[in-house]
């Protein structure tokens, strides 16, 4: 981060990346950077599993909205450590009480940050939208709360063998990006009430 800010950013945080960080997002890039200069410290990192997310999604601080690189990156840097909702909140009063309100990218990075966060806490590992259907992949549902989901949920098939889910999803950037809260969302309101009525029993 502090060669970053040395030498510049450039293009690195803003719409147009390329090469390993359009491949797999800024933030999982920082976290697989900071894995790597640990190993090679000998040192361990007590980070949680990096959730994939491959949803065209616009989302990154501009420059008209924050214009210091060094704090553009520690702004990206934040929101990627977030573990929770109570930290991404408290990094959106700040931004707002700092710079205005969030235009839509770095709105878009708090969400996606958000579904990252809630993924991870249900054990998935990937999230990926491609040919108009939503895949949350590594997601290991039990009967009970599969068939919870279902009923909850018309438009979602579970795959138990693949440990997949599959939703069909309407196009554009708000509406993927609020149906992929919903299913993460209707996936943990069917886990805690799957585990309420086995408490119960």
């Amino acid at each position: 981060m502090r060669d970053l800010e040395i030498r510049g950013a450039g293009n690195l945080l803003g719409d147009e990346q390329s090469g390993h960080v359009a491949a797999v997002g800024f933030e999982m890039y920082a976290q697989l950077l900071e894995e790597a200069v640990a190993e090679l410290r000998g040192e361990e990192l007590a980070l949680p599993p990096a959730v994939r997310l491959e949803l065209p999604i616009t989302a990154y601080v501009p420059a008209e909205y924050v214009a210091f690189e060094a704090t553009k990156i520690d702004v990206h840097r934040r929101i990627a450590r977030a573990t929770d909702v109570a930290e991404l909140a408290a990094v959106r009063d700040e931004l707002t009480d700092r710079f205005g309100a969030p235009p839509e990218p770095v709105d878009n990075l708090l969400r996606l940050q958000s579904l990252r966060v809630g993924l991870g806490q249900l054990g998935a590992t990937a999230v990926v939208f491609r040919s108009g259907r939503l895949q949350v992949e590594g997601l290991k549902l039990d009967d009970a709360w599969a068939a919870r989901l279902r009923a909850a949920q018309s438009r979602v098939v579970y795959y138990k063998q693949r440990a997949t889910l599959v939703a069909h999803a309407a196009e554009g950037e708000p509406a993927l990006l609020a149906w992929a809260q919903t299913i993460v969302d209707a996936v943990g309101a069917c886990r805690a009430a799957a585990a309420g009525d086995e408490g119960g029993s």
